[in-house]
């Protein structure tokens, strides 16, 4: 239950944060200098460019190194090497990075150190070649630093079960030690994380039933002065090797306040609609995920195509325009087309989608919905309905093959649309979907090209897309 504050309490708050979290700061056992404030050299931005687009046009304008260079050159040649900074040994990683996936594009093959388990391939993805031959390269050379600053419950903790469990999930992957990609010393990372809980905040800061005020810019925005002021990285960067992963709805409130201060910082959110300050160049769009206790995730199934009696299937209340506009139009009135706002007790909620060709995926109050993620688990198709809305992972996959999305506004077309399309087609996409499972899978520890690598791989793309000055 949230805590409910007295006007008293607005005082006491911010001094209970300034002694859990800022006060620490200052006891860290790694301490540096302020760093001068850095101009970036910055590439084309993703946008909406597929991935292998992306590594045409984003290189930076010097010559990249020599992708065969070694050490064998001669003993200057590896005293350079040596001399060089962490800046400029991890710029050449990634510049090396760059040519491999380049490469990957040219030859439509990929360089790899490992035997692979997997190797993308098929029209789900926008460049299967550029994409496998990215995923190998972060696996070799991510490092991520989580800045040890800050004291629960605000800071290093974070739910991982509900719908905002996939916060404390990559929280807690990250933060575990276990990771292969924790960076063991913040000169060896190339990102670096801001562990901070959106939730836990809205939980502890706000005072129901208003929720007024302005505490998750303001949290933030103190936090990263303090780390500008304490560590060189921020301001070498401009934030642009930062990042901070939330779902919580309000998260995109983050940089409200002092919009200059974010301008490249990268935000991983589930509520990833551009008609709110969301930019797909910069920011990450994750999943929605309902994560019950004790389980990582919806339920799987199984049912083959033809044994799919249900056209289109949706259960879910009355959250926001969208699904009030599908209920007019469809709530219990099409046998096809079954729209549930309360679902009979008889009928089982995931044996409908099971039993579904498409499941019907309306946004609520905000574009994300976890019927996405429960749909793919069971094999249904989904038909993802919005305005505004960046789907995650799109800069690798291509949600056209295997959903259907429409905006709002299409609604009252819904079983047109559905039938007019060839069982052929449906078949196709259905199986596309059973493709892509793994991608929207959380596993604990994280496997390749699960979700939790799915959503560092973004972020992965980001930050070979940005090069530092040495």
């Amino acid at each position: 239950m949230a805590v409910a504050l007295s006007p008293s309490r607005f005082i006491i708050f911010p001094a209970i944060f300034f002694l859990i979290v800022l006060i620490p700061l200052y006891l860290s056992p790694i301490n540096r200098n302020r760093g001068i404030l850095l101009l970036l050299r910055w590439t084309t931005p993703l946008s909406q460019l597929t991935l292998s687009e992306t590594l045409q046009t984003s290189l930076p304008p010097s010559p990249l190194p020599n992708i065969n260079d070694s050490a064998d050159h001669g003993a200057s040649s590896t005293n350079k090497i040596k001399e060089r900074s962490p800046v400029e040994r991890i710029e050449d990683g990634l510049a090396r990075a760059r040519a491999a996936i380049r490469r990957a594009i040219q030859t439509r093959n990929y360089t790899s150190g490992k035997e692979e388990t997997f190797i993308p391939r098929g029209v789900v993805y926008r460049n299967p070649y550029a994409f496998h031959q990215s995923h190998i390269d972060m696996e070799k050379r991510l490092k991520i630093w989580a800045y040890r600053e800050g004291e629960q419950p605000l800071m290093h903790d974070a739910p991982t079960n509900n719908i905002y469990g996939i916060e404390g999930q990559f929280m807690d992957e990250v933060e575990s030690g276990k990771s292969q990609f924790a960076a063991g010393h913040p000169e060896e990372a190339n990102m670096f994380y801001i562990p901070m809980s959106m939730v836990r905040i809205v939980h502890f800061m706000y005072e129901p039933p208003h929720y007024e005020g302005k505490w998750i810019p303001r949290l933030v925005t103190h936090y990263i002065h303090f780390l500008a002021h304490k560590y060189p990285y921020w301001n070498r960067s401009n934030g642009a090797d930062h990042f901070l992963l939330s779902c919580h709805d309000w998260a995109l409130d983050v940089s409200s306040l002092k919009p200059d201060l974010y301008k490249h910082f990268i935000r991983a959110l589930c509520n990833a609609n551009t008609s709110e300050r969301f930019q797909p160049n910069r920011d990450i769009s994750i999943p929605e995920i309902n994560i019950p206790l004790g389980k990582l995730g919806p339920p799987h199934l199984d049912q083959p195509p033809n044994k799919r009696p249900i056209l289109a299937f949706f259960a879910g209340g009355a959250h926001g325009y969208i699904r009030n506009v599908l209920f007019n139009y469809w709530k219990e009135k099409d046998a096809e087309i079954q729209v549930f706002e309360r679902l009979p007790h008889n009928r089982n909620y995931t044996k409908l989608m099971g039993d579904s060709k498409f499941c019907l995926c309306p946004s609520g109050y905000e574009v994300a919905s976890p019927r996405i993620v429960e749909a793919i688990a069971v094999g249904c198709v989904p038909m993802i309905i919005g305005d505004h809305y960046s789907l995650p992972f799109s800069d690798v996959l291509d949600w056209s093959k295997f959903s259907l999305i429409i905006n709002s506004d299409k609604i009252p077309e819904i079983k047109k649309i559905l039938k007019a399309i060839p069982m052929e087609t449906y078949s196709r996409m259905q199986k596309r979907v059973k493709q892509v499972q793994r991608h929207f899978l959380i596993n604990r520890p994280a496997k390749p090209y699960d979700m939790l690598h799915m959503i560092l791989h973004s972020l992965w793309l980001r930050r070979i897309n940005v090069r530092l000055p040495s």
